[in-house]
């Protein structure tokens, strides 16, 4: 469990076809191998990191615990935005939360949804950033609720209307955003992972479920 509060942006060393005893076996799993860039938290193997708001385990710790290494298996590079990355990229690093852990921004599970695009950025007087989803997202958007970009606590300014011919929302980033996290970077035509609150996915089910009696 995670809030979406960014704590580093890292950087991608290499993403390569893992060749330990995972691949061995057949399992297709990509090695992604990450700079912290001097991150202060210090994780041991097996911790959950969220990258870009994808929940992984750290399977490698190298250069004094500078570099950190996921096994990635193809369903998390089929689902997410994560087999679009390439060394040079730049993701942002969240780890799991602790009981004690202050909640400033929402519960976030690190369990990608779907990915989004990018479809405009208005900079004129405030960013802010429309991403369209796919239809299946529209029963879990809520004006002024909360949704997870690329691992970002954020909340929805606004969203498409009912019955629209394609499912968007619009968020509003804010300076320290922009500046802490890999969102500032953003261009139209990009892919990103996206996770609906997990209370009003809950709270939709259950309506469905309801509804279905």
């Amino acid at each position: 469990m995670f809030t979406g509060l960014v704590q580093a942006i890292g950087t991608v060393r290499s993403v390569a076809g893992s060749a330990d005893r995972l691949a061995a076996a057949g399992l297709g799993t990509v090695r992604l191998e990450i700079d912290t860039g001097g991150w202060g938290h210090q994780p041991a193997l097996g911790d959950s990191i969220a990258i870009s708001g994808c929940c992984l385990t750290v399977a490698a710790i190298g250069d004094g615990g500078r570099t950190l290494g996921f096994d990635c298996i193809p369903e998390s590079m089929r689902k997410t935005a994560l087999g679009r990355l390439a060394a040079g990229s730049t993701v942002n690093l969240e780890h799991a939360a602790l009981p004690t852990t202050l909640l400033g921004g929402h519960l976030v599970q690190g369990h990608v949804d779907a990915t989004g695009e990018v479809v405009a950025i208005d900079r004129d007087g405030e960013w802010r950033v429309r991403v369209s989803v796919p239809a299946s997202f529209a029963p879990w958007l809520v004006e002024q609720g909360s949704v997870a970009v690329d691992g970002v606590s954020l909340t929805l300014a606004s969203i498409s209307p009912a019955g629209a011919s394609t499912c968007w929302f619009e968020v509003c980033l804010i300076p320290v955003t922009l500046e802490k996290t890999t969102l500032g970077r953003l261009a139209t035509g990009d892919r990103v992972n996206v996770e609906a609150d997990c209370l009003a996915k809950m709270v939709a089910r259950q309506l469905a479920v309801l509804d279905r009696r």
